[in-house]
């Protein structure tokens, strides 16, 4: 009814429900429950293994129970703690030592933490990694697993934090790791999207194909993220939040910028002709702003590779990440 806004998000038999209207949102349950019976149980504060926290200025979204029983189930509560979740500029490759006993046990693993990144992404890039090795996991593929799983011991109250600003600018972040697979020699791209200072959308994937040069690399992560936004900005058309256009990328690679601004087709770009297009269409249609960032300063980093502790450290307290109040 007029500016009354009911949003329902339903997964199986799990039905969130949020609005701007509470006599709409009332009548709305009513009716659930008379055609499905439903059970209303109250505000929100556990969803599909996640917690939900109100804090003073916002939301802090965690899976610390999922946590809990995942060091249980694997008997981590005696381990060390380490402060990284892979040890800094780790390389492994599919033949890197020998043949694990238990290759059941690495992917059980490797797939529970793939869960946690639902709230963890400082967590994406070590599950990428770990990821390439389920086939026929060996025992440094597994340290390294149990090297993420007592990172997660001393973070695993550690969430993403949603402010309550008003501001709905969004902002992205895109890097990459040029030829980082030692198997294959594919890169690494790695990009993150800010809405109001809020961590919403984030991805740690090796790209499909061979990148040529560093700068083509970063190209196609830009790409990806650009692709991203376009389906973010329809989203939030949807949700009745105006889109602040062009949305600022930032980059830390000045070749790569120059190839997205640069209208004159060349040899140096052939092979990447539609990611040329697709990004300088959505360039000059004004949906972004592609500025530099020095590669210091680069939080997207953390999806991209393995950090120091400082540069980890670094990217994290730009993410939003938080721990819930004890």
């Amino acid at each position: 009814m007029g500016s009354s806004i009911v949003h329902v998000a339903v997964y199986v038999d799990d039905i969130l429900l949020t609005g701007n209207n509470e006599e709409e949102m009332v009548a709305l349950k009513s009716f659930l429950h008379s055609t499905f019976k439903i059970k209303d149980l109250g505000s929100l504060n556990y969803f599909l293994g996640i917690g939900v926290l109100k804090v003073p200025h916002g939301t802090i979204m965690t899976q610390r129970k999922f946590a809990q029983d995942l060091l249980q189930e694997f008997q981590d509560f005696d381990a060390s703690v380490t402060i990284c979740p892979l040890p800094a500029n780790l390389q492994l490759s599919h033949d890197t030592g020998p043949l694990y006993h238990d290759p059941l046990q690495h992917r059980r693993l490797v797939g529970k933490l793939n869960y946690l990144t639902h709230t963890r992404p400082d967590l994406a890039f070590a599950v990428q990694f770990l990821s390439q090795f389920m086939k026929e996991p060996r025992l440094p593929h597994w340290e390294a697993a149990l090297h993420t799983l007592h990172y997660v011991k001393g973070t695993s109250s550690q969430g993403l934090f949603f402010n309550d600003s008003q501001d709905f600018k969004l902002e992205a972040y895109c890097d990459s790791d040029w030829a980082a697979c030692l198997n294959t020699r594919k890169s690494v791209t790695g990009y993150f999207i800010l809405l109001g200072g809020s961590l919403i959308s984030w991805k740690s994937k090796k790209q499909a194909t061979v990148s040529l040069s560093s700068a083509e690399a970063e190209y196609r992560s830009m790409r990806r993220v650009t692709a991203e936004l376009t389906w973010l900005t329809r989203l939030l058309h949807e949700f009745s939040i105006p889109s602040i256009l062009p949305i600022p990328l930032k980059c830390d690679s000045q070749a790569a910028i120059h190839i997205a601004k640069n209208p004159v087709y060349h040899e140096r770009t052939r092979h990447i002709e539609l990611d040329c297009y697709f990004f300088r269409e959505k360039l000059q249609d004004g949906l972004i702003h592609l500025s530099h960032i020095a590669s210091q300063d680069q939080p997207a980093d953390l999806f991209t590779k393995s950090l120091p502790s400082s540069k980890h450290n670094f990217c994290v307290s730009k993410l939003g990440l938080s721990y819930p109040p004890t």
